[in-house]
């Protein structure tokens, strides 16, 4: 019967005549009072487990949740401005003082404003080994936006060694446009 009081199962109303014995008998009142500190420390006892239980399970949706996000990646869209640069024909470029445009291998879409006098439509793009050998190659679409040619174009170069390169551009016919080029 103490334990059942000590655990609220047996109701007041039950409990009521002894209530009077508890308040004079010390022992009985003390192991009422064991029996009452027991269940306190089992209830404590199971909520601290709940509490790690819950905490480690956010912890886990938290971490699948970072896992299954894709990866934003800031130099996936890279932008190169063309406009002011001179440009190298042919299969022999010259110009070795040129400071070469820089494309990290994440880049996946090439945003490029054009030399002034470029014409809008389809462009083919390539990188260029130093032997001219494409070794990487797009194509695109030229647009007139704010008096600028813009070229856009989507480029996959993750495969490609860092190095220096050539950006090749070309409209119409065999013969590349020229950019020295750094795959970072």
């Amino acid at each position: 019967m103490l334990k059942g009081i000590a655990l609220h199962k047996v109701p007041l109303a039950e409990a009521d005549p002894w209530l009077d014995h508890f308040s004079s008998c010390s022992p009985c009142f003390q192991e009422f009072t064991q029996f009452r500190k027991q269940a306190v420390d089992g209830r404590r006892r199971a909520q601290l487990w709940l509490a790690a239980a819950a905490v480690l399970l956010f912890a886990v949706a938290g971490w699948l949740w970072v896992r299954s996000r894709p990866s934003v990646q800031t130099s996936a869209t890279v932008v190169l401005d063309l406009g002011e640069r001179s440009l190298t024909r042919g299969e022999n470029p010259t110009d070795a003082k040129e400071v070469a445009l820089e494309i990290p291998r994440t880049a996946r879409h090439l945003v490029m404003d054009l030399p002034i006098g470029s014409k809008e439509g389809s462009y083919d793009l390539a990188l260029l080994n130093e032997a001219g050998d494409e070794v990487s190659r797009a194509k695109g679409t030229a647009t007139l936006e704010d008096h600028i040619v813009i070229l856009r174009a989507d480029i996959d170069i993750r495969n490609l060694s860092p190095g220096l390169y050539f950006l090749g551009l070309r409209q119409l016919g065999p013969e590349w446009s020229r950019y020295p080029t750094r795959v970072i």
